[in-house]
């Protein structure tokens, strides 16, 4: 199951104390203070990795702490700092802290400091003065940061396609890309974005197959509202309604207003009214679904995945809108 969003605690490394150190040798038998200063504590930094498309990393592991800085050492030596701890992300991670996005991490390997380790705390010798020439005391080294983060993912697509369940999304994408997602004829097949790799006149491009949407999806009914900011992203929608609805142009009202009331941003994307499992309908169907649909000034394209109709005429229309 695709973990796409998740809420972690990160805690940098604390700096290393500075150490109370004093030279003792042969020849200098009372010699001055000589304790170094302590380690910086490790950052933690999130670090897009194109091979992730998940967040599952991070489902079972809620706290993640960075090293802390080692104490300093006598003879003025500094104590070695803490490892940063690079945590990997699929692009298209959003990082947020009570409510209020702090990254946004679309592209390859786009980086975010997420919290700073502690600065070490300095050794006895930076004490001394004219005065007090064998300062017995340091400086304690500072705490990392601490923050708790929601992380939550957005899948990067080119193109989305949407529509009510069991209206032929997956069999597209399966049909016109190299994804195979689970395809049956019953509702809620998919149960989880799917991105497929589309080649178009040379040129490739990502489909990404949302599980279908249904009316008040856009409040939280079905599965559909977990999964519509994964088309935010795109550049173009596709929305497939499927011949053997009673009423296309109803669904294609509820799919838009699905859209509208989950995002403006989603309604406001070049969109292609697609029919789907065209080849169930003879000719006088057609016309009766084109002849209502023109009343709106809609066009619908008419396609099947399953006989291959008019599919290159649908891939036109993507690459064109694209461009």
């Amino acid at each position: 199951m695709l973990t796409d969003e998740v809420t972690i605690k990160v805690k940098a490394g604390d700096g290393g104390d500075g150490a109370v150190s004093f030279i003792r040798e042969k020849n200098r038998p009372k010699g001055g203070p000589d304790g170094g200063d302590g380690g910086d504590g490790g950052n933690i930094i999130f670090l897009t990795d194109n091979n992730l498309n998940t967040l599952t990393f991070f489902a079972n592991r809620k706290h993640f702490q960075a090293e802390n800085g080692k104490h300093g050492l006598r003879y003025k030596k500094h104590g070695e700092s803490g490892q940063d701890l690079i945590l990997s992300v699929p692009e298209g991670t959003i990082i947020s802290e009570n409510g209020k996005i702090v990254a946004d991490l679309v592209h390859k390997n786009n980086e975010y400091l997420a919290v700073k380790g502690g600065n070490g705390g300095w050794g006895n010798h930076h004490f001394a003065t004219s005065i007090k020439q064998a300062p017995e005391w340091s400086k304690e080294g500072l705490p990392g940061e601490e923050r708790e983060l929601k992380l939550e993912l957005k899948l990067i697509a080119d193109v989305g396609i949407a529509g009510f369940p069991n209206s032929g999304k997956s069999t597209l994408l399966s049909v016109i890309s190299n994804a195979r997602p689970k395809i049956a004829e019953y509702p809620f097949t998919t149960l989880e974005p799917n991105l497929g790799v589309v080649k178009i006149h040379d040129k490739e491009f990502i489909f990404a197959d949302i599980p279908g949407l249904i009316e008040g999806a856009s409040k939280g009914k079905g599965l559909g509202d977990k999964f519509l900011r994964h088309i935010e992203r795109t550049k173009e929608l596709i929305l497939l309604i499927s011949a053997e609805s009673e009423n296309p142009v109803g669904e294609y009202k509820i799919l838009l207003k699905e859209l509208k009331d989950f995002s403006k941003k989603l309604a406001d994307k070049k969109m292609l009214v697609t029919i789907s499992k065209s080849e169930i309908v003879d000719g006088t169907r057609k016309r009766i679904i084109a002849k209502e649909f023109k009343k709106m000034k809609i066009t619908p394209i008419f396609f099947s995945a399953a006989t291959r109709y008019n599919l290159s005429g649908l891939l036109q229309k993507v690459f064109d809108l694209l461009k």
